[in-house]
């Protein structure tokens, strides 16, 4: 029988043989919605002013409290963009004190949804069919990581709920949005 290890190991290997430099580097995920990370950093615009990002990232507010947040910063986000940032400044605030000093604060916000997925689902099965084209609730996407393989991801609670609810969010994706070298 062969180890997890080594079905993991093989899936990276065979993965970086399928996959260009770029896509394994995590630069073509471009065609996927932005996730809360992406969202907030460009809300505050390029770089973000750190005092804007510091007062922030030490505050806590409910999902409901941060839709208005980002609604009141009167950039125009979609529904669907000001929602996935709604959850992932709700799932992921405040940073830990640690983090919320860093110099590089942008650098210190945790990975959203879309990174996750990226990073975490496409080395082990299909992005496209066991990811993309999935339509599943929060619960739903919570419920995978009950599988004994998911459960050995290397992924925080935190982590583990970002995916969730920015997944939710997001996923479906339609057919034709998904870039032709990832539908398989």
């Amino acid at each position: 029988m062969i180890s997890r290890y080594a079905c993991r190991l093989f899936a990276v290997v065979i993965a970086s043989l399928v996959f260009s430099p770029a896509q394994a580097a995590g630069e073509d995920y471009a065609f996927m919605p932005k996730g809360g990370r992406a969202l907030l950093l460009e809300l505050l615009g390029t770089p973000a002013a750190d005092k804007d990002l510091r007062g922030i990232v030490q505050a806590r507010r409910t999902e409901v409290q941060w839709r208005e947040f980002v609604a009141a910063r009167g950039k125009a986000l979609s529904d669907p963009e000001a929602a996935t940032l709604a959850a992932y400044l709700a799932v992921n605030l405040p940073l830990p004190e640690g983090a919320a000093k860093a110099d590089n604060l942008a650098a210190a916000l945790p990975p959203d949804g879309r990174e996750l997925a990226w990073n975490q689902c496409q080395f082990c099965h299909s992005l496209f069919s066991s990811y993309l084209t999935q339509s599943r609730d929060e619960q739903g996407w919570r419920s995978i990581f009950l599988s004994p393989f998911h459960r050995e991801l290397k992924m925080t609670p935190q982590e583990r709920e970002e995916f969730a609810r920015y997944s939710a969010l997001n996923m479906p994706m339609k057919i034709d949005d998904v870039p032709q070298d990832l539908r398989f």
